[in-house]
């Protein structure tokens, strides 16, 4: 396999580098990066002899089976991803967000589709073995009726559309775990309190692309008849606690933090009804609600990559889908443009998919 980073654009995002030297079976042959001393510095970290400022001559002369697309910033992944798929790599892992625009991922899903390439998108908590039992307990009816779910950005200095982007596509992402494919969206953005208006559209940090707000809030209906809502105010001094999601029933409540061990809690009872005494935090962990972690180092492969990237090898060899695929990650691309383009139109529902394959912010 090989690696392409940028150093000082991104980087190698949370050792989407590294991940590949725990894996046995795998043999990382090159990496590229155009920053001269960044490029000896990863070559040095990787024990490699063989390192490209160029990430085309890399994949021309390596010809990997597999790619980690490993910046954080996304302005670059649409043609690293594109690149690797035409040089025939199997498999591709790359970090979020998975690209920048509906149209850019319209176009990587019909490449990867073309070369028969699967493309797995780093949203790791999509692979914790502790949602399952966060299923079972929606399923056993301990929670009541499920009302609506709820997830937060970090609420740092990054609140509002940059948080959106960075953060929130992992909350976004498990929205479709739990309530299927996302029907329609409304949003509004604010500014320092007010409506956000094409004057306060700027270059995005981190390659982003057009950005606004230091406030959203978004409204999704999912395909499951569940509403979901999401919201990221900056500032707003919840940090970092607030960065989570709840899944809100009428006799209990499940808040799923993004990143943690233990993933998740589960606190029982009408969340609505006065408690005196105080409601209890139960932990879940893989082997259930209360019960202690039996696998403390399968939970560690989810953080560290070692089990999303052992599931794409997986997907290469028995043919079939990651479990965070290359449509999962255009899916949450989406459901962050579509907050764009719902404020564009005046806070009004649009639908998914959406007609606007851009960033509505773009042209505005």
């Amino acid at each position: 396999m090989a690696v392409i980073g940028h150093t000082g654009r991104g980087n190698y995002g949370h050792g989407l580098d590294t991940v590949w030297q725990k894996i046995p079976e795998t043999k990382i042959v090159a990496v590229a990066d155009p920053d001269e001393a960044g490029l000896a510095q990863e070559m040095a970290k990787l024990k490699l002899d063989r390192g490209f400022s160029s990430y085309n001559k890399m994949l021309r002369e390596t010809e990997p089976e597999f790619v980690s697309v490993a910046p954080r910033h996304p302005d670059q992944h649409y043609d690293m991803i594109l690149a690797a798929i035409e040089s025939g790599a199997r498999g591709i892992y790359c970090e979020k967000p998975f690209c920048r625009t509906p149209a850019e991922a319209d176009a990587l899903i019909a490449a990867a589709k073309k070369r028969g390439a699967k493309v797995a998108v780093a949203h790791r908590n999509r692979y914790h073995p502790a949602l399952a039992q966060i299923t079972a307990l929606l399923e056993s009816g301990e929670m009541g009726r499920l009302l609506e779910i709820r997830g937060k950005g970090k609420g740092d200095r990054r609140g509002g559309g940059e948080d959106l982007w960075v953060l929130g596509s992992h909350v976004l992402n498990l929205f479709t775990y739990f309530a299927g494919s996302p029907q329609r969206v409304s949003a509004v953005l604010r500014q320092e309190g007010r409506l956000v208006t094409a004057g306060d559209v700027k270059r995005g940090a981190e390659g982003l692309g057009p950005l606004a707000a230091d406030e959203v809030r978004a409204r999704y209906e999912m395909e499951h008849g569940t509403i979901a809502y999401f919201d990221s105010v900056a500032d707003d001094g919840t940090n970092p606690d607030g960065y989570c999601l709840q899944l809100i029933g009428s006799k209990g409540v499940v808040t799923l933090h993004i990143d943690r061990t233990p993933i998740a809690h589960f606190t029982p009872g009408n969340p609505f009804k006065v408690s005196p005494e105080g409601r209890p935090w139960i932990p879940i962990t893989s082997a259930g609600v209360g019960k202690p972690e039996p696998n403390p180092e399968l939970v560690r492969s989810v953080y560290d990559h070692v089990l999303p990237i052992r599931d794409l090898i997986e997907a290469v060899d028995g043919d079939r889908a990651p479990i965070c695929d290359i449509h999962e990650g255009a899916t949450t691309v989406e459901m962050i443009c579509g907050v764009f383009q719902s404020h564009r139109e005046e806070g009004r529902a649009v639908s998914f998919p959406l007609s606007q394959r851009g960033n509505a912010l773009a042209d505005w």
